[in-house]
């Protein structure tokens, strides 16, 4: 009898567990696609996908408030690209100030974490621009509230730790997000970032260009931009007949001799931003005996005569627009070149952007970063070039700041990165930013990135643009 009891019970617990067992196994929901937890995010909308190795890669379109403190009042549709590897990796939310690219690419810190990462287009950059386009509504805070909103959504689908990034605009930008909201990311890693805290106070950058490089270098370079207002008349007609062929007009800034001016004084400044101490050797190493057309092509390739033509222009007004507006642009000046050849100068950003869009400078927005950044830094990495003119004005971290770092790797230009920093600080912020990723190294001297370098996806070239801008 005790026997059969025992079978029994035996069997109810057995018939229990498996009942059990099949009721957990029917309550597990099956898997979701990831393109389908991106699209069940309200607002998102699928633009492509495109293949990638390893990836899955998204160019998506989000649904955003013209304006943050009124959500009410008329939306846009802002682009966005996720490039995903797995919900239990961190992810890196990059931003260049700019454009977004919808070619799959991976920012140094998404190869140095093996994460996710998500892009976003800048707002006003079209297509991500509201119509009719309130121009008022492009600062810095609107744009920070853009990157909340978007991580305040896909937080819920890739849950493990997020840092922002982005170089140069893209890196100022990073820095105001944490600004606005220093309770989103875990970390931040900003690139070649400017930091134009008194937009009239420029001197900074006139002992940059004084000292940077070899005195050679220098030379050659400041003889090649004399000689280029010297014989301004002869180029100017080349430049005529550059602009007729290719259907450029000069509306916007007001004149072809005004364009030229601003082409030919962003030679120098261009030269040091996209290149190399090594690269002096392109420069014609006797500007006086050089033909016009070698002086043309010199400073064509440095500084792009299509710049200041609307066409140019038309792509980067809202850049323009931050700039006379917050941001603060550079003014330097040009002792090597006699009076008599400068007939303008370091023009302001007003103009290049449209007479028809009103702008008015706000001179204690970048003044409330800096002493943000300065007293509340938390986590915060910055790197510059040694020789990049944008980095003479930089952010710095003062006594209330934690566990943050600026770094300048030596020779570099605007593309300095971490893989550029000499071995002890590029093993110290390999570190720290796997640490703030949730994924930290064994040691300090351990430290490197978890994924391998991909030709394709880690591209680390400067991105070309026109020179004077971030």
């Amino acid at each position: 009898m005790r026997k059969a009891l025992r079978w029994l019970l035996a069997l109810m617990v057995l018939i229990g567990t498996l009942s059990t067992a099949g009721a957990a196994t029917a309550a597990e929901p099956e898997a979701v696609d990831i393109k389908d937890r991106l699209l069940a995010v309200p607002g998102m909308s699928l633009v492509e996908e495109k293949p990638y190795p390893g990836y899955r890669y998204f160019v998506l379109e989000y649904t955003q408030p013209v304006d943050h403190r009124h959500p009410g009042k008329g939306t846009f549709q802002q682009r966005i690209t996720v490039l995903h590897k797995d919900v239990s990796r961190p992810t890196v939310f990059y931003t260049g100030g700019y454009n977004v690219s919808t070619t799959p690419g991976r920012r140094e810190p998404t190869q140095i974490v093996d994460g996710n990462q998500v892009s976003m287009e800048y707002r006003f950059f079209t297509p991500s621009r509201p119509s009719p386009a309130d121009w008022s509504k492009l600062d810095i805070w609107q744009a920070a509230s853009d990157q909340h909103r978007i991580f305040t959504a896909l937080k819920k689908i890739y849950g493990k730790k997020w840092i922002s990034t982005g170089g140069s605009k893209g890196g100022m930008t990073a820095t105001y997000y944490e600004r606005f909201y220093p309770r989103d990311m875990d970390g931040v890693v900003a690139y070649v970032a400017p930091n134009d805290v008194v937009n009239d106070e420029d001197s900074a950058y006139d002992r940059f260009f004084a000292s940077v490089g070899t005195k050679e270098c220098r030379d050659r370079l400041n003889a090649v931009q004399r000689e280029a207002l010297v014989r301004r008349a002869p180029l100017e007609k080349k430049y005529a007949a550059y602009a007729a062929e290719n259907g450029y007009t000069f509306t916007t800034i007001g004149s072809l001799d005004r364009a030229y001016e601003a082409v030919v004084l962003d030679y120098v400044w261009g030269f040091w931003q996209y290149s190399l101490l090594s690269d002096c050797g392109s420069v014609p190493a006797d500007a006086a005996t050089a033909t016009d057309d070698e002086i043309w092509n010199s400073v064509d390739t440095i500084s792009g005569f299509s710049a200041y033509a609307d066409q140019g222009l038309a792509t980067y007004t809202p850049y323009y627009y931050q700039a006379g507006t917050q941001l603060g642009a550079p003014t330097i000046h040009f002792p090597h070149i006699e009076k008599k050849y400068v007939r303008y100068g370091y023009q302001p950003p007003r103009n290049f952007v449209p007479r028809d869009i009103p702008m008015k400078f706000q001179p204690w927005a970048m003044r409330d970063v800096d002493s943000w950044v300065r007293h509340n830094a938390r986590h915060m990495l910055f790197v510059y070039g040694q020789n990049d003119p944008w980095g003479a004005e930089r952010f710095r971290p003062g006594k209330g700041a934690q566990d943050s770092y600026v770094f300048t790797a030596p020779g570099l230009n605007h593309g300095a990165n971490v893989a550029g920093l000499v071995a002890d600080q590029k093993a110290l912020a390999t570190a720290r930013i796997l640490d703030w990723a949730g994924v930290p190294a064994p040691t300090v001297s351990q430290a490197r990135p978890l994924a391998k370098f991909d030709a394709k996806l880690d591209v680390r070239d400067v991105e070309r643009e026109p020179a004077l801008r971030p």
